[in-house]
């Protein structure tokens, strides 16, 4: 089953970040799905030190790493992790090739087998 990738833009940030908080050596980037949002499934991430025997760890430029359990794997193989800034300012965004439909905002979405054949308005007010 295809990873979780970083952009190099994503990469860069991430690693400031870690390199920030002392922790680029001994944690990684976890990457989770949870219930929720309306889109019905939200995006997570938070830095971990402890993998599971269930986590798939994948390796990224500069040294990285991303984390992802089984379950939420199912939701994100092949998902890629951008770092963007406009104008509102800046963030991570996830480009999820399972989403058949996300929320304005980004954080929230529907996936072909989480969608139980309901038609849903894309609007949740982000």
């Amino acid at each position: 089953m295809e990873g979780v990738t970083l952009t190099e833009n994503a990469a860069e940030k991430l690693g400031g970040l870690m390199e920030q908080k002392g922790m680029k050596e001994t944690h990684a980037l976890r990457v989770f799905v949870k219930g929720g949002g309306c889109g019905g499934m939200q995006y997570g991430m938070t830095f971990d030190d402890n993998f599971g025997d269930g986590d798939e760890v994948y390796n990224q430029p500069g040294g990285l790493r991303v984390v992802v359990d089984a379950t939420s794997l199912f939701y994100v193989a092949g998902a890629n992790i951008d770092y963007v800034e406009n104008l509102m300012g800046g963030g991570f965004h996830i480009d999820n090739p399972n989403a058949v439909s996300s929320c304005g905002c980004g954080s929230s979405f529907r996936t072909a087998q989480s969608h139980n054949g309901e038609e849903t308005a894309n609007s949740c007010g982000c």
